[in-house]
């Protein structure tokens, strides 16, 4: 156990270089022995933290030139992607999770709406009624609470688990967005109407209505996220 987590202090160590760029793409990385030195680590656990980030796509593995940090298009691991965009704040970045997230929930809202149990739906209307209290009472985080759970809810209730395990990573990224969009109070406005008519379109159980009102959901989101966040 206790080598495992020097492996993750040089993997962590080695990736917060690249995200802050202090590694470049295509940029080789420093020595076996100047990693061990750094860390405090043998040559064995350097090796395996560069195996992980290889296992990642963020590194790749040259014979007999070194180890070389990829550039972001190349890395297969959806969570480091979203880890590193989010950390540097891009807005093309932000308005790529938007597009992402518009792929993902416009079909699950479709699914969820042919599939969720009146239960089920019962759960995403209390979340939007707790939406309208948070506004009503200035209380961002709970807004952000509701919202999220308003999301993940629906994703649960499409009875799809390549949709839940894939929109798993998203999670974290997409609280720091709320947080940061949501203290806009017209956003949040405009949060409650968007969801009012993804939760009637689920109460009807008609997955064109689902999809279109989740399609429009996500048009509104990323118009406000332009002109009150971005470019405010």
């Amino acid at each position: 156990m206790a080598r495992r987590s020097r492996v993750d202090e040089v993997v962590d160590g080695l990736f917060d270089d690249i995200v802050a760029r202090r590694l470049l793409a295509d940029q080789a990385l420093p020595s076996e022995p100047e990693l061990g030195e750094r860390f405090d680590v043998s040559r064995v656990t350097v090796r395996e933290a560069v195996k992980t980030l290889q296992a990642r796509g963020v590194v790749r593995v040259e014979s007999g030139r070194g180890s070389f940090v990829q550039p972001v298009s190349r890395w297969t691991s959806l969570s480091a992607v979203l880890a590193a965009t989010s950390a540097t704040g891009d807005a093309e970045a932000a308005e790529q999770l938007i597009e992402l997230r518009r792929i993902f929930e416009t079909g699950a809202a479709a699914l969820a709406a042919s599939r969720a149990t009146p239960d089920e739906v019962d759960a995403i209307a209390a979340d939007l009624d707790a939406m309208r209290d948070a506004h009503r009472t200035d209380d961002l985080a709970s807004f952000v609470a509701a919202d999220l759970s308003f999301h993940d809810r629906i994703i649960a209730a499409s009875r799809n688990p390549f949709l839940t395990v894939m929109f798993a990573p998203l999670t974290e990224v997409l609280s720091e967005r709320r947080a940061q969009t949501s203290r806009v109070r017209l956003i949040q406005e405009h949060a409650i109407v968007e969801h009012e008519h993804v939760l009637d379109a689920l109460r009807d159980g008609d997955p064109e209505d689902a999809r279109r009102a989740m399609d429009s959901h996500m048009r509104q989101t990323l118009e406000d996220l332009r002109e009150h966040v971005l470019h405010a």
